[in-house]
C-alpha cells in the first residue's frame, strides 16, 4: 500500500468526526469551535458540501448573512438534489431581503421562494422547508410568488407531515386576516398536540400582540411545564423568554427560561447559547444586575468572539 493511499485511510475518517463535532459545536453555539474545524475541512477540501453547509448555518447564526448565503450557495452547486441545503440557502437569501433595498429586495425574494420550493420539491416531507415556505407563502406579496391561498395549501400539507406547524401556520393566516377567534384556537390546538410547549408559547406570544397579560403569562407557564417533560422543548423555552422580555413583564421567570435552557442538553441552533446569554445580560441589566449582566456577556463572547451583538453589548 502507498503511503497516499494510507494517508488518504487516516484522514478519511478524521474529517469525517471533525464534521461531526462541528454540528455537535454549532448546536450547542460554540460558534468559534465550529468555525475552527470547519475553517480547517474546507482547506482540506473547499468542495466538501457538507462543510460548507455547516459554516453557512454557524455564519447564518452569528447573522452574517451575506457570509452565510455564499458557503450554502456553494453546498447547493455541489449537491443539488439535498432539500436541507436549498432549505438553508433560502434561509440565508431571505435574510439578506429583508435587509435589502426594495430593489434588491425584489429578487432576493424571488431567489429565497425558488429555494424553498425546490426544498419541499426535493423532500415533500421536511417539515421545516414545508413551514419555512408557508411564511413565505403568508408575508410576501403576489408580486414576488406569495398568496394566502399558497399557504393555506402549505397547511394542508403539514396536516400529513407535522400537525402542530399546520396549526401554527393556519393560525399565522387566522391572525393576518383578524380572524382572532380562529388564530386562538389554532394556537390552542397546537399546544395540545405532540411538543405541547412549542405551541404553548405561540399562544403565549398571541396573547402577548393582543395585550392580554393574564392569558399571556399562565400560557408561558403551560409551556414552562410542558417543556420539563419534552426534549424537543429547548427552542420553547427560549421563545417563552422571549415573550415576557418583549411584553416587559415577568422579567425574573424570563430569566429563569433562559437559564434553564442555557444549562440543559436540548440547546439547538435555531437558539444558540452566545445569543441567549446576550438577551440575559440586557435583562439583567434591566434588574440591576450589572455583574451578572458582564460575566453573561463575556461568557458570549468565548463562544463567538466575533458576535456583533456582545461586542456593542456595554458593560
Amino acid at each position: 500500500m502507498s503511503i497516499l493511499i494510507l494517508l488518504a485511510l487516516l484522514i478519511r475518517p478524521l474529517r469525517a468526526a471533525d464534521l461531526v463535532t462541528a454540528e455537535a459545536d454549532l448546536q450547542a453555539g460554540k460558534a468559534d469551535d465550529a468555525i475552527s474545524l470547519l475553517s480547517a475541512a474546507l482547506r482540506a477540501n473547499p468542495s466538501d458540501p457538507e462543510a460548507n453547509n455547516l459554516l453557512c448555518r454557524v455564519d447564518f447564526t452569528l447573522k452574517q448573512f451575506d457570509q452565510a448565503s455564499s458557503y450554502c450557495e456553494k453546498a447547493v452547486q455541489l449537491r443539488s438534489e439535498d432539500s436541507n441545503y436549498h432549505l438553508w440557502f433560502g434561509r440565508a437569501l431571505g435574510e439578506r431581503a429583508d435587509r435589502a433595498s426594495f430593489m434588491n429586495a425584489f429578487s432576493l425574494a424571488k431567489r429565497t421562494r425558488a429555494e424553498l420550493e425546490t426544498a419541499v420539491h426535493l423532500d415533500p416531507h421536511n417539515g421545516d422547508a414545508l413551514s419555512d415556505l408557508g411564511e413565505f407563502y403568508k408575508e410576501a406579496p403576489g408580486v414576488v410568488g406569495g398568496g394566502i391561498d399558497r399557504a393555506e395549501d402549505i397547511a394542508r400539507q403539514l396536516d400529513s407531515v407535522e400537525p402542530p406547524r399546520a396549526h401554527i401556520l393556519r393560525a399565522e393566516i387566522a391572525e393576518k386576516q383578524k380572524d382572532l377567534a380562529t388564530a386562538e384556537r389554532e394556537y390552542k390546538a397546537a399546544a395540545s398536540g405532540a411538543h405541547p410547549a412549542f405551541g404553548w408559547m405561540q399562544l403565549g406570544s398571541f396573547y402577548r400582540r393582543q395585550q392580554r397579560w393574564e392569558d399571556m403569562l399562565d400560557a408561558v407557564k403551560s409551556g414552562q411545564s410542558a417543556a420539563a417533560h419534552d426534549r424537543h422543548a429547548g427552542e420553547a423555552l427560549v421563545n417563552g423568554g422571549s415573550v415576557l422580555s418583549r411584553a416587559k413583564r415577568n422579567l425574573d421567570l424570563a430569566i429563569q427560561l433562559y437559564e434553564t435552557y442555557l444549562s440543559s442538553s436540548i440547546k439547538v441552533e435555531q437558539a444558540p447559547a452566545f445569543d441567549i446569554l446576550i438577551r440575559l445580560a440586557k435583562l439583567r441589566q434591566q434588574t440591576g444586575d450589572a455583574a451578572g449582566a458582564q460575566r453573561d456577556r463575556s461568557a458570549a463572547l468565548a463562544l463567538a468572539h466575533d458576535y456583533k451583538s456582545a461586542q456593542e453589548l456595554k458593560p
